[in-house]
């Protein structure tokens, strides 16, 4: 065994440990680690915004007479502060409603050409036809580009509600459903896969890094 001296490594160490004894149940360790982590964070994102937004995006500009205009949006800015003064606490609402709007107008478009427009070109337009690659060696793609078509089509006919699920939209209905079970299966799948990962790696940091049990 080959323990680890660095200072900085018992740290994490302990505040691992401390964070997984929530396994066992909500004590003092954790509820440290947690308020710790949720601190640090917010420290580190209050001087990150302060030296690469303000000062470059602000603070410098307007200091050498530049772009005066920017005073105008910081003072919009400092609107957020007042959710701290009972009586103007109205005022934050002018913020939130500017960062909503230009949210909205900029991500949305984005949103739909992504999410949506490019997967119905993904799921309608194919490298090539069916009939074409079934008897080469690509006959797979044909297959699948089959399935997702279908997949897709039962999919929408479940969320369909304008009309009565009877007839030969039960079926397609009930195929969406094996679709959307199969989705939400894959999805919870690769979570689990990804904090799971996320575990191997702190139990590798406390075995080999902290321990020196691993090489």
């Amino acid at each position: 065994m080959n323990v680890a001296a660095d200072p900085w490594v018992w740290v994490a160490a302990i505040l691992t440990l401390a964070v997984f004894s929530f396994l066992y149940r909500e004590n003092p360790f954790y509820r440290f680690a947690e308020h710790l982590f949720v601190g640090v964070s917010n420290g580190y994102a209050i001087t990150f915004y302060f030296h690469r937004i303000l000062m470059p995006y602000l603070i410098e500009p307007v200091s050498h007479g530049r772009d005066l205009w920017l005073i105008a949006i910081a003072m919009v800015g400092m609107l957020y502060f007042t959710r701290f003064i009972p009586k103007v606490s109205w005022l934050v609402r002018i913020p939130i409603a500017v960062v909503l709007g230009y949210s909205s107008g900029a991500y949305i478009p984005r949103a739909i050409d992504a999410q949506i427009l490019q997967q119905l070109r993904a799921t309608i337009v194919t490298r090539s036809s069916f009939a074409t690659t079934l008897a080469g060696p690509g006959w797979q793609l044909g297959v699948w580009s089959i399935i997702i078509a279908l997949g897709v089509i039962a999919t929408v006919t479940y969320f369909f509600f304008s009309a009565e699920q009877k007839g030969i939209l039960k079926p397609i209905s009930r195929i969406g459903i094996i679709f959307i079970m199969v989705g939400f299966g894959a999805s919870f799948g690769y979570t689990v896969m990804a904090r799971i990962s996320l575990f191997i790696g702190r139990l590798q940091f406390l075995l080999g890094d902290w321990l020196g049990l691993l090489r």
